[in-house]
């Protein structure tokens, strides 16, 4: 294999595999609070991404109730994407008290919240095509500012051209996954999460209040939904309100490949499947999802658990 096509394959993995990290970690915090998948996750994220594109002054299409609507201002990009995501993170926060916390209240199996959850992602991707139809919506090229559209990571005879979107990409993740850490690990808040975590009862015998801890929980998740869905869209174009479902099943892929409730194993598990992804030779390019999704088979045959995951003990 020529050394440039391998280094070129490989960067591009890691651009691929960084958006899959950022949207694993919010399955990821979901699942170590309440141990249950949130299925409505690639909703939100494709929520992120319209309430980004329309924030910075984009235009709906001819089809929908919003048809050819737009706001009368507009904010930069930058600006816009923390706002959009924001409000992904206050529409996960509303899915939570609709969708998970009436069962959770109630004591209800967990297969019922993940029904309960899958529920609500098809109301949402049905209420924005509803809204604003099922286009094709593009950013603007010059959204980032006045960079070049690909950077040389090799040399001038020899040539590896990358996206700049796809660097800018991958150094969000580090970034988010960087903070992510700290947040958990270093403060107190990431103290009071962790003992939730653990156990919502003892937790609340310390003065925690686990309600809190819940709700910060899904804003965050929604909040790195709508960062990974408005950094995709960006990428290549928001294809439609049901644009992040793919993205929730290789969601699902990296948090098992990665370990069930890690933060690293989340992200070395969407690494891994974007490398995985990258290398897939172009005549199997179709297959590109299965090569994928038979590396994550053949691990959970190896280890159930993931790379860094735990195996979970069943309290009786």
């Amino acid at each position: 294999m020529d050394f440039n096509f391998f280094l070129q394959s490989f960067l591009n993995g890691l651009s691929i595999g960084s958006v899959y990290a950022i949207f694993a970690l919010g399955y990821t915090l979901v699942f170590s609070i309440l141990g249950v998948i949130n299925f409505a996750h690639g909703a939100i994220f494709t929520l992120g991404a319209y309430f980004t594109y329309i924030l910075s002054g984009g235009v709906f299409g001819f089809n929908g109730l919003l048809a050819n609507g737009k706001l009368p201002f507009q904010f930069p990009f930058f600006i816009a994407l923390i706002l959009g995501s924001i409000l992904a993170g206050l529409a996960s926060i509303v899915l939570e008290r609709l969708a998970f916390r009436p069962l959770r209240v109630r004591g209800a199996d967990s297969l019922l919240t993940l029904v309960s959850s899958l529920g609500a992602a098809v109301v949402i991707v049905n209420t924005i095509q509803y809204l604003v139809g099922a286009e094709i919506y593009t950013f603007p090229d010059n959204i980032y500012g006045n960079i070049p559209a690909a950077i040389n990571f090799g040399t001038a005879t020899k040539p590896i051209m990358i996206r700049s979107v796809q660097v800018i990409i991958f150094t969000v993740c580090m970034v988010i996954v960087a903070l992510l850490t700290y947040l958990v690990n270093k403060t107190k808040i990431g103290k009071a999460l962790q003992a939730v975590a653990e156990d919502e009862i003892t937790a609340s015998l310390l003065g925690i209040n686990p309600e809190q801890f819940i709700i910060l929980t899904f804003f965050v998740s929604g909040f790195l939904a709508g960062l990974a869905g408005t950094l995709v869209g960006s990428s290549v174009s928001i294809a439609g309100p049901y644009f992040g479902i793919a993205f929730g099943l290789k969601g699902l892929g990296v948090i098992v490949l990665g370990g069930l409730g890690s933060i690293p194993g989340a992200v070395i598990g969407g690494l891994l499947l974007g490398l995985a992804e990258a290398f897939v030779p172009a005549d199997f390019s179709g297959y590109r999802e299965a090569i994928s999704f038979a590396i994550l088979l053949i691990m959970l045959l190896i280890r159930p658990q993931g790379l860094l995951g735990r195996k979970r003990i069943q309290k009786v």
